[in-house]
């Protein structure tokens, strides 16, 4: 058996369709194709520093929230920073955010946490603006493929 990657996505849900958006990475990050990634889903709060470490790849997930990211990614990264700091240089990740208004606070704030661990950003993240659509589906299903597709590939 070659050697298996594992995909971690940890992404929070408060709602029903930041949940459909969640299940859209993962189904896509599962595609029958992929053959040599294992896709771990975790809450928030289920995510430690351990699970970072073992991953080979991360997608995070995360509502806008008074134009930053919910409470609960920042407190995986608060848990999670010091112990993962020196230990996960360049891991590849992305991330998406389910944004009411532009997202642009949500994204900032994951792109200077993720710089100050020195994460690798290997996919445009998706801010999914404005109100619910169903191409946000899509965009989701496509970002969990392409990221263990790539995985899979050896690419990141």
């Amino acid at each position: 058996m070659e050697n298996r990657k594992q995909l971690l996505i940890v992404a929070h849900a408060p709602s029903p369709n930041t949940l459909k958006l969640r299940e859209a990475v993962e189904r896509g990050a599962c595609h029958e194709d992929i053959e040599n990634v294992d896709v771990r889903v975790l809450a928030p709060l289920q995510a430690g520093p351990e699970d970072i470490l073992a991953c080979d790849a991360i997608i995070l997930g995360t509502p806008e929230n008074l134009g930053y990211m919910a409470g609960l990614i920042k407190d995986v990264f608060d848990r999670c920073y010091y112990d993962c700091l020196d230990k996960t240089q360049g891991l590849p990740f992305s991330f998406y955010v389910r944004a009411g208004h532009d997202g642009a606070g949500t994204r900032r704030a994951i792109e200077s946490i993720t710089k100050g661990l020195r994460w690798r950003l290997v996919q445009e993240p998706l801010v999914l603006r404005g109100e619910f659509r169903a191409d946000f589906i899509a965009q989701c299903e496509e970002l969990g493929l392409s990221m263990a597709a790539s995985l899979d590939a050896g690419i990141i």
